[in-house]
């Protein structure tokens, strides 16, 4: 099969480069596809002799193809709590998210859940993620059966938390490694599937538990870990109570071991220079999620900092689903160009969209796989279309340039905006059936 339209990709780091020499942009394109893989990208007109069948390609030609999101951050078991109302982050956790990720012990609601999670990824254009699931195998067990079901690449992991919360939810630093390495065995690598080692955050983990999720990740190196990290200045005092021998909230991870390449660390907003330096050199990653930061009043990210040619940072972008609003990456994007405006550092469309889908999959180490409209790589893409409500194809008939497109779909697109979403080659939503076919 084949897709024509717009295709937009990245080939490196628009924020160390020009986008001209990162920005992959043919107006008039054609991907092939066989068996789930790219096998051809470029110019309509070079590459249509090379299609058997024409009944086999699909015309987007008003639209952008591009790679699927790559969301780098996100809770599946905190669906059901999207919009509850008005706390900051510890309160929020004590209210609403402990309580309901109590409810992922039953298989069948988690299940459920799960079907409603990946609806939700995949209408919004969203094809790979970094889940947390709940402290229940049961609850990762349903994650990941889904995701198995619909062949896409998704990683997550049981969350790892035995101290500081209702003890519904709690596990011990033992039976939490063991139940860990019973899922990686089960889990990782099987289908798209990957895990990834879960310590919710410093304050509901002992150093015990922290050391042996380290230890899980020296025993299995080819798993994430993912964790939060200064999202919220109570907690970061918080923290500091509870670490005091520990130079900072970083230096927490750092001492036990959960640093590096394969580490994504939730939010950061409160980084220190001294911590974002040290994740610079340990090649630790950040994800950014901005419609959640607003909307529990944690703070500003400043990606300037993150970026700093000095001591570079990957960043990611994360929905946050529940404290974040949004499933769509879209609207994410348009947030954080807010956020940037608020930091004086505003980031213009191919910025956006690389931190959505190359740079997201950067962070996640699957970039060999997905994050690019690439040879090679796996067919998840997403089709965009300009012309989606009236006010965006009017705005749409004033644009000049690619970059300002991007930009355009970052500020005024949502859901409404996704056409269709491919995963390895199969057509996995269409915005015409309003709903999956998978």
């Amino acid at each position: 099969m084949a897709l024509r339209g717009h295709i937009v990709s990245f080939k490196g780091d628009p924020f160390f480069a020009p986008n001209d020499k990162v920005l992959v942009d043919i107006n008039d394109g054609l991907v092939i596809i066989r068996d789930g893989i790219i096998q051809e990208v470029g110019a309509y007109s070079d590459l249509i002799d090379h299609v058997d069948n024409m009944a086999d390609v699909i015309d987007y030609s008003d639209c952008i193809i591009t790679a699927g999101f790559v969301d780098t951050h996100v809770h599946y078991v905190q669906t059901p709590i999207i919009a509850s109302f008005g706390e900051h982050l510890i309160d929020w956790l004590n209210k609403y998210t402990f309580p309901e990720e109590g409810r992922f012990a039953d298989p069948d609601y988690a299940a459920a859940v799960a079907r409603i999670f990946f609806d939700e990824l995949l209408r919004n254009g969203t094809t790979s993620a970094l889940v947390f699931c709940s402290v229940f195998p049961q609850s990762v067990d349903a994650f990941f059966n889904e995701a198995l079901r619909r062949n896409m690449r998704m990683i997550g992991g049981k969350v790892l938390m035995d101290r500081n919360a209702p003890s519904a939810v709690l596990d011990t630093a033992q039976s939490g490694y063991d139940d860990s390495k019973a899922l990686i065995k089960k889990w990782h690598g099987r289908g798209r599937n990957g895990y990834a080692i879960t310590p919710r955050f410093a304050p509901t983990s002992t150093e015990e538990q922290l050391l042996a999720a380290a230890a899980l990740h020296r025993e299995h190196p080819s798993t994430l870990i993912q964790t939060h990290i200064s999202e919220n200045v109570s907690e970061v005092s918080w923290v500091r109570s509870l670490f005091p021998e520990r130079k900072d909230y970083l230096d927490v991870y750092d001492h036990a071991g959960l640093l590096g390449l394969r580490t994504v660390l939730a939010h950061g907003i409160h980084l220190t220079e001294s911590e974002r330096e040290r994740c610079a050199e340990t090649k630790t990653s950040v994800a950014h999620c901005p419609t959640s930061n607003l909307f529990l009043g944690s703070g500003l990210f400043h990606m300037r900092l993150a970026k700093n040619p000095k001591h570079p940072i990957r960043v990611g972008l994360g929905t946050d689903i529940g404290g974040g609003t949004r499933f769509s990456l879209l609207e994410t994007m348009g947030e954080t160009y807010k956020v940037g405006e608020l930091t004086s550092y505003p980031l213009d469309g191919a910025k956006l969209f690389y931190l959505a889908t190359l740079g997201g999959a950067e962070v996640l180490g699957i970039a060999d796989k997905v994050g690019s409209v690439d040879v090679g790589k796996e067919a998840d893409l997403v089709v965009l279309d300009l012309q989606a409500t009236p006010l965006l194809a009017y705005r749409d008939n004033h644009i000049t340039s690619t970059t300002e497109q991007l930009f355009l779909l970052a500020i005024m697109g949502d859901d409404r905006t996704v056409a269709a979403t491919y995963i390895a080659g199969h057509l996995a939503y269409s915005r015409e059936n309003s709903g999956t076919a998978v």
